[in-house]
């Protein structure tokens, strides 16, 4: 059920897309409450989700590799590589500028999929807010491994069953070998119903993510990779103070982090949790 302004609603085929539409007819009709500040704040969630996925599906297109830190690469017109194998954007570059050239240059990138599922998130956090807000909430990009900008504020919950698309869900392969440290798990975007993109495996099902992890295990293991159960995803409602059809300011290198965030792990992933 969805609750908005904390009344329960109707909703308007035609004000919505087909994605839109059907996911919401999803949540309606769930026992679960989905709980909305506003019709502006589900706007913009529905809106941020469908761009997430439009993100992952593109860089999936644009031709970018998997690639270890150590032989990474990126585009030197909009990203100096640094000694560990992160992405610097240049000073004279913006941060939606960098970003968006992820997907037009995308053969001249590569990177492992922890970096590449934070490359979705900037991508579809740039495609839902205004461009100005982008560039000044995440000014001094780093693209390395789980490192990101505190404004995306990212929140963890479990229930994996219970994804929706936009989502970061884990496939963790527990005995991986040795030999193959790169393969002891998949970060993915949900895309649709137990459908994935995972840098370095593109597009799939769990089941053929978990078949393919479960081809770099030790010798003889029976212990097969899975889904863990935790989700990941930005905060919809502070995020949508910033979407395009917003007229608010944020104050020049303002990055506010709500009090008792704290760091996970998963996988070997730092997320923020609220």
């Amino acid at each position: 059920m969805i609750i908005v302004a904390n009344q329960p609603v109707q909703l308007n085929r035609s004000e919505w897309s087909d994605f839109e539409w059907y996911w919401l007819q999803q949540l309606q009709n769930r026992p679960t409450r989905y709980v909305y500040q506003s019709m502006d704040h589900l706007r913009f969630e529905w809106d941020l989700r469908g761009s997430l996925v439009e993100a992952a599906e593109g860089l999936d297109r644009s031709g970018v590799s998997f690639a270890s830190f150590e032989k990474s690469r990126c585009n030197p017109a909009y990203w100096n590589r640094n000694a560990e194998g992160g992405f610097e954007l240049r000073s004279n570059v913006t941060p939606a500028d960098g970003i968006r050239d992820i997907w037009r240059n995308g053969h001249l990138y590569a990177f492992e999929c922890a970096t590449a599922t934070v490359i979705v998130l900037y991508g579809g956090v740039l495609g839902s807010i205004r461009e100005d807000a982008f560039n000044s909430l995440f000014r001094n990009l780093l693209l390395f491994d789980w490192h990101y900008d505190s404004d995306l504020r990212l929140t963890e919950k479990n229930g994996s069953e219970t994804a929706l698309p936009g989502d970061v869900l884990y496939f963790k392969n527990p005995d991986v070998s040795p030999e193959t440290p790169e393969w002891q798990g998949e970060n993915t975007f949900m895309l649709r119903e137990n459908w994935y993109y995972g840098h370095g495996i593109g597009i799939a099902s769990g089941e053929e993510i978990i078949r393919t992890l479960n081809q770099f295990r030790v010798p003889g293991s029976r212990v097969s990779a899975y889904l863990m159960d935790m989700v990941i995803y930005p905060d919809f409602f502070y995020l949508s103070r910033f979407a395009k059809n917003s007229q608010n300011n944020i104050a020049a290198g303002s990055t506010p982090v709500l009090p008792g965030q704290l760091y996970v792990r998963l996988g070997g992933s730092r997320y923020l949790r609220s």
